[in-house]
């Protein structure tokens, strides 16, 4: 079978949970640790197509304020991105469109799934899923609510990315 290569990134603030939900994506699991990714890491997921396999080569990239110097060149060749909000914490919404803005400027056509991360931290959620619609209106008719702990939504997160690049 046909293998296609697609390099996809995950983008957000830190401590949003890029790591982890690129870990229990590609591993299947969780670590309650938490250690800020420093520049990039890259991952590779292999995914059963129709008609062929889908590489997935996952890049997480360092956010905040380190991004805006570093981020923009690690975006080139992306043929997508998930980008992700912290829902406890309400500063990280705002971001989902500076990080958009970001690869769109070097990929015009860029795929975009939004996601809210942390749904299962129901008694510190502070975000709703209006602020979410809200931010991200003017770019995208959805977004996903997922929890990296849990595994909610994270396949369906990167499956949406994967159908929207192909289509």
């Amino acid at each position: 079978m046909k293998i296609v290569q697609k390099k996809i990134c995950l983008l957000g603030d830190f401590s949003v949970g890029k790591t982890s939900l690129i870990r229990r994506y590609v591993e299947e699991r969780f670590d309650e640790s938490y250690l800020s990714t420093i520049g990039v890491h890259m991952s590779r997921k292999r995914l059963e197509r129709v008609d062929h396999f889908l590489d997935f080569f996952i890049w997480d990239l360092i956010g905040g304020e380190d991004f805006s110097t570093l981020g923009s060149n690690y975006l080139l060749g992306a043929a997508g991105a998930l980008i992700a909000c912290d829902l406890t914490r309400p500063e990280t919404v705002p971001k989902l469109v500076y990080y958009a803005e970001q690869i769109r400027a070097v990929n015009e056509t860029a795929a975009l799934i939004f996601i809210g991360n942390k749904v299962d931290l129901t008694n510190a959620r502070a975000v709703t899923d209006q602020n979410l619609r809200d931010a991200v209106s003017a770019l995208a008719n959805s977004f996903l609510l997922t929890s990296a702990k849990t595994g909610e939504n994270v396949n369906e997160a990167f499956s949406q990315l994967a159908d929207a690049i192909e289509d």
